[in-house]
C-alpha cells in the first residue's frame, strides 16, 4: 500500500510539471506580413543595356543586359523587394531550435554581372561564399564595419569560390561591390540571432520563433536607408500574427543613394 501511495505521488507530480512548465510553442510567437509602395514606383533605366558593345566585359555583361535591382516592385501586387527587417539586438530569450543556423553558409553568386541574390541575411555562424558562373573575373569588395573588410579577385567560372567567415553582428546591411564592373552592388545583413528576413519578390516576410511581447523592429531598404527605425510589433505566444500591409511611400524609395 506504501508502495502504491509512493507510486501515484510521483506519478501525481510528474503530472502537475508536465501540466503547469510552459512549453516552447506558448513561450515563442511569429509574425508576417508585406511590404507594397504607396504611389507610382519609379522605372529604373538598365544599367547595362543588352547588346552595349561599350559595356566592360561586353560579351557576358551585355549579353542579357543588367537591370537596376536597387528597386524591384512587383507589377501585380505592389510588393517591395530586399527590405530587411531586423532586431537590432538579440532578445534575451531565443527559440532553441533557432539558435544554431540550419545552413552553414550563404551564398553570392555571379551571373550576368550581376549579384545573386542581391540581398541576404548572414549570421554570426555561417560564411559567406562568393562564386562565379560568368566567363570574366570580378572583384569582391566587402564594406562591413564590425567584420574585417575583404578585396579580393574572384576569376572566371569559379563555381567553388571562396568563403568568408562573419564573426560579428552588424548594425544595418552593408554593400558588397565590384571594382571591376562598378555598377554590381549586394546587400548583406550579418546578425547575432534568428531574427531577421528580406522580403520576397512579393514584398512579404515571415520571421518565426520570436519571444512573446513587443518588439521594435528596424526596417531598411538599399536606397533611402532607414524606412523604419522603430517599427513596433506584437508577438503572440503560439501564434503567427499577420500585420497589415505596409506601405512605403513611393517618393521615398525613390530616394537613391550611392
Amino acid at each position: 500500500m506504501k508502495k502504491f501511495a509512493r507510486l501515484l505521488a510521483a506519478t501525481g507530480f510528474a503530472v502537475a510539471c508536465a501540466t503547469s512548465a510552459p512549453t516552447w510553442a506558448q513561450e515563442f510567437g511569429a509574425i508576417e506580413g508585406q511590404f507594397v509602395v504607396d504611389g507610382a514606383a519609379p522605372k529604373l533605366a538598365d544599367l547595362v543595356k543588352k547588346g552595349d558593345a561599350a559595356a566592360k566585359d561586353a560579351a557576358v555583361c551585355a549579353a542579357e543586359g543588367v537591370p537596376d535591382d536597387s528597386l524591384i516592385v512587383n507589377a501585380a501586387n505592389g510588393g517591395v523587394a530586399d527590405i530587411f527587417i531586423y532586431l537590432r539586438k538579440a532578445p534575451a530569450m531565443i527559440d532553441p531550435s533557432l539558435k544554431a543556423s540550419k545552413e552553414k553558409e550563404v551564398v553570392f553568386d555571379n551571373k550576368g554581372c550581376r549579384y545573386v541574390p542581391h540581398a541576404a541575411i548572414v549570421r554570426t555562424d555561417q560564411s559567406v561564399r562568393f562564386t562565379s558562373g560568368d566567363a570574366v573575373a570580378h572583384n569582391i569588395h566587402t564594406y562591413t564595419l564590425g567584420n574585417p573588410q575583404q578585396n579580393f579577385i574572384l576569376q572566371a567560372n569559379d563555381k567553388t569560390g571562396t568563403a568568408i567567415a562573419m564573426k560579428a553582428s552588424e548594425t544595418l546591411p552593408m554593400p558588397v561591390k565590384c571594382d571591376i564592373h562598378p555598377w554590381m552592388r549586394a546587400t548583406m545583413l550579418v546578425v547575432d540571432h534568428p531574427y531577421a528576413a528580406v522580403t520576397d519578390k512579393d514584398g512579404k516576410f515571415k520571421i518565426e520563433g520570436l519571444p512573446a511581447g513587443e518588439h521594435s523592429f528596424r526596417v531598411w531598404h538599399e536606397n533611402p536607408g532607414y524606412v523604419e527605425r522603430e517599427w513596433k510589433v506584437n508577438v503572440v505566444a503560439g501564434k503567427t500574427t499577420t500585420v497589415p500591409p505596409v506601405k512605403v511611400p513611393a517618393m521615398k524609395l525613390s530616394t537613391k543613394k550611392s
